[in-house]
């Protein structure tokens, strides 16, 4: 009797699957971009959010500039008349026109500052500034300005 010894099928070397290190660097990779991306949403919520509080702050301080823009000036009237003053517009406290809910109510602050520029022709600037926190990034003023003549 006699022994028979038979080869036995080797199968090729396996190529198509990953090694350890390879599946490490591929999700250490993918764990930076993720992050990456959220941190990228979160910097253009903020950006957008604080676009939005600046944008309501201005609208304040236009709304103040034309309360000035009504105010009657005639100094050729009998008697002359001149509502055009600092002491006219006390400084105001207002809730930004941003959109509302449970505790996110922001108040701003208009101040208004009229300075006589020119008498002949008379002439005043009128600025207003419009202060105004963001969450805790300090204080920030949106600033208008522009000049009035009488009404005449």
């Amino acid at each position: 009797m006699g022994i028979r010894v038979t080869k036995r099928m080797q199968l090729p070397p396996a190529t198509g699957a990953f090694s350890l290190a390879e599946m490490v660097v591929a999700t250490g990779l993918a764990g930076i971009m993720i992050v990456g991306l959220v941190q990228g949403y979160i910097l253009a919520v903020n950006q957008a959010e604080w676009s939005a509080y600046s944008l309501a702050a201005n609208s304040l301080a236009l709304q103040q500039l034309e309360r000035v823009k009504s105010a009657k000036w005639d100094p050729r009237g009998f008697p002359a008349v001149d509502q055009v003053v600092s002491a006219s517009f006390p400084d105001g406290v207002e809730i930004l026109d941003i959109p509302v809910s449970r505790t996110n109510i922001v108040y701003a602050t208009n101040h208004t500052t009229i300075t006589s520029l020119t008498t002949n022709p008379p002439l005043k600037m009128v600025r207003v500034d419009c202060t105004w926190k963001f969450m805790n990034r300090g204080v920030f003023t949106n600033t208008v300005v522009t000049y009035r003549a009488p009404d005449q």
